[in-house]
């Protein structure tokens, strides 16, 4: 298993005067992004939490179900997190990433310097020599269950807000799910049902430094989420997610003290493929650093998950086999290196 080296920290690479990223960035030139800030913006309406709860309210409903099965992302209003919150937790995480590189290593992913742990700062997982390597620095926690939380790894300038912050983000999927299961015609409670009670959420912070040349390399490069669902705070003013439709790259804009809502691949296989799970991707800017606030919520690892019964009859056969989380999340990673979509082992 090899391993990025410490001292390759993209965010100590870019205030290093560079005039361009290193040879194990560099895309290869047909995987490269086209213009950067070309693509056109997606356009879709957003989505009210709180009207969307109110019986009868078919708009919001007709709006939920428009991005389900078409982009599987969309952004939320009234969903119950004060503004002041929000800005803590960016505020907060930009902090950590501006404090001296000693202070962020005591947080470090590296145990010993050698050993990677999925949690904690630093660069993804690297299987391969070989492989580009994304434009990015993170910090990545577990969040639920509570009782794994792994404290010395969490800052102490994120402790308290990430804790209120996760704390409404929880309520808010759990409003979420039961309108998500109507619209199939499934019982209220069947996503939640499924979650199981050691069903996990991990927080990922992505911090992506200005970069010299934004068109050789990828934040992060085109993936589909592994996760059920992923609720997305990206930064206020820089953009940069863009999301794959018909083999266009389409710009997610940005909008203050909106969350975004990203569909996983969970879910497209428990919807039969109803529900989508969109591949984005993340480009660089040349002249403004970029951040974002990802939690990924994961149903138990130990659980096994397929197309909902009610959705498959002899009209509609079963699109995809039965999935452990623990194996399909094991799979995600290599799979993702390689530029392969991992849903692809689960389709029938």
């Amino acid at each position: 298993m090899v391993h990025q080296a410490q001292g390759q920290l993209v965010q100590e690479l870019a205030t290093g005067g560079l005039p361009a990223p290193p040879s194990r960035y560099v895309l290869r030139e047909e995987d490269r992004p086209t213009g950067g800030g070309a693509a056109p913006e997606l356009e879709f309406p957003p989505v009210d939490v709180r009207r969307l709860a109110e019986p009868g309210d078919t708009d919001e409903a007709a709006k939920l179900q428009a991005a389900l099965q078409s982009w599987g992302l969309f952004a939320v209003t009234n969903h119950g997190m004060e503004a002041s919150l929000m800005d803590a937790l960016m505020d907060a995480s930009r902090e950590f990433f501006r404090q001296p590189l000693q202070e962020k290593q005591k947080h470090s992913n590296m145990v010993d310097g050698k050993h990677f742990q999925l949690e904690g700062y630093g660069n993804d997982w690297v299987p391969s020599e070989g492989q580009v390597l994304y434009w990015t620095d993170r910090l990545y926690l577990k969040v639920e269950p509570q009782e794994d939380r792994k404290l010395d790894l969490w800052p102490t300038c994120l402790r308290d807000v990430l804790h209120d912050f996760t704390t409404k983000c929880a309520r808010m999927k759990d409003c979420l799910l039961p309108e998500m299961a109507k619209l199939l015609e499934l019982d209220d409670d069947y996503f939640i049902d499924q979650f199981g009670g050691k069903a996990d959420a991990y927080a990922r912070f992505s911090y992506y430094p200005p970069c010299t040349r934004p068109d050789l390399v990828f934040g992060l490069k085109p993936h589909s989420d592994g996760s059920f669902v992923t609720l997305l705070m990206v930064d206020n003013s820089v953009g940069g997610l863009q999301v794959l439709q018909d083999g266009v790259w389409y710009d997610v804009p940005t909008r203050p003290h909106t969350l975004l809502i990203n569909l996983g691949d969970q879910i497209e296989i428990m919807s039969n493929g109803i529900f989508k799970s969109p591949v984005h991707r993340v480009v660089t800017n040349a002249e403004k650093e970029r951040l974002s606030v990802a939690l990924f919520y994961s149903i138990d690892p130990e659980r096994e998950i397929r197309p909902a019964d009610k959705l498959i009859d002899e009209n509609h056969p079963a699109l995809y086999k039965k999935v452990k989380i623990k194996e399909y999340i094991a799979g995600l990673y290599e799979h993702v290196a390689r530029g392969e979509m991992v849903i692809e082992t689960a389709k029938i």
